[in-house]
């Protein structure tokens, strides 16, 4: 697979995401998780992606155990800053401050087996501390020989160039793909205009556009996208199966695959984007890998857009709570 810059990192053009092997999308078996990073490293994505808050913590014990004899093939990326509560595991809190970012480096480090991370990102910005303090801290890390690069997750162009200014920010992590554009109007041109690359969560729409889910019903038991997710819900679900249609019917005029015409387009966007889209499965991560390979000419791009426009889509991103910790 082909490299991509994200700021001063080497990425695989094509990441993977591994929140799904332990948490959210139902569940999950590490055997089968394990087999799919091993696949994953074989095909060339090497770039894997996982936090603390996924399981909560089990994903990187998941994570380590599967690149503990292979770690010199992983660009090893996880996040910190989301906190769940043990007693409810609906509830969240944030927390950016300097104390609580070498805290939570160390415990990743112990559970990934590492003795260095990456890419180490801020999961959510922390309204109640100064994002100079924040990065601050991460830049500690860095000069610790803990962590290799910094980065953001949604975090608004203001956020992101206040970060930089304290240290280098190789990538913002942010929600992109057909259905979910709202990087390209500000923060987009300000990542570019900083260096900052992009890493590209949910490109395939959290799996709704790969064509998957006909009904409500086909959601695994126990699935957030089923209570959680806006777009997911009655009445939404059902007017976003549209842009699924036409997606469809332009994937199958190329001989490909809804999801990975739209994966495609996230690949289009730019060679400072790194699409990560998650799976547990090997069928699904070989399908995806081989949409990195795909070259879409600006007729198709034109065809693209014109069928899924960027206001097509139906519900928010989150519920109410999930979006109030995006930045703005």
């Amino acid at each position: 697979m082909d490299t991509r810059a994200l700021g001063g990192l080497t990425s695989s053009a094509q990441g993977l995401g591994c929140m799904g092997m332990s948490d959210f999308y139902g569940p999950g078996d590490d055997a089968e998780s394990i087999a799919v990073i091993h696949r994953a490293l074989d095909l060339g994505v090497t770039h894997l992606d996982t936090s603390d808050m996924y399981g909560p913590h089990t994903n990187e014990r998941l994570v380590g155990r599967a690149i503990a004899d292979r770690r010199d093939r992983v660009l090893l990326a996880t996040k910190f800053g989301v906190v769940r509560d043990p007693a409810d595991e609906t509830a969240r809190g944030i927390r950016g401050d300097a104390a609580y970012v070498r805290q939570a480096c160390d415990a990743s480090l112990e559970r990934l087996g590492v003795d260095h991370i990456d890419l180490y990102y801020l999961h959510r910005v922390d309204p109640t501390v100064p994002i100079e303090e924040t990065v601050g801290a991460m830049a500690e890390l860095v000069a610790a020989g803990k962590v290799r690069h910094l980065g953001l997750s949604e975090a608004s162009a203001a956020t992101l160039r206040r970060a930089a200014a304290v240290h280098p920010i190789a990538a913002l992590q942010t929600e992109w793909s057909l259905w979910t554009r709202d990087i390209e109007a500000e923060i987009l041109p300000t990542a570019r205009e900083l260096g900052v690359g992009i890493v590209a969560y949910s490109p395939l729409g959290r799996g709704f556009l790969t064509g998957r889910f006909a009904q409500r019903s086909d959601l695994p038991e126990g699935d957030f996208r089923a209570v959680g997710q806006p777009r997911f819900q009655d009445g939404n679900f059902e007017r976003n199966l549209a842009i699924v249609d036409a997606l469809r019917k332009l994937a199958a005029e190329r001989d490909v695959t809804p999801g990975q015409l739209a994966l495609a387009w996230v690949h289009s966007r730019g060679g400072d984007v790194v699409p990560i889209p998650g799976t547990k499965r090997i069928k699904y991560l070989e399908e995806n890998a081989a949409a990195a390979g795909i070259r879409l000419s600006e007729s198709d791009i034109a065809a693209i857009e014109a069928a899924v426009p960027a206001d097509a889509v139906a519900g928010d991103r989150y519920a109410p709570g999930g979006m109030a910790t995006i930045d703005n």
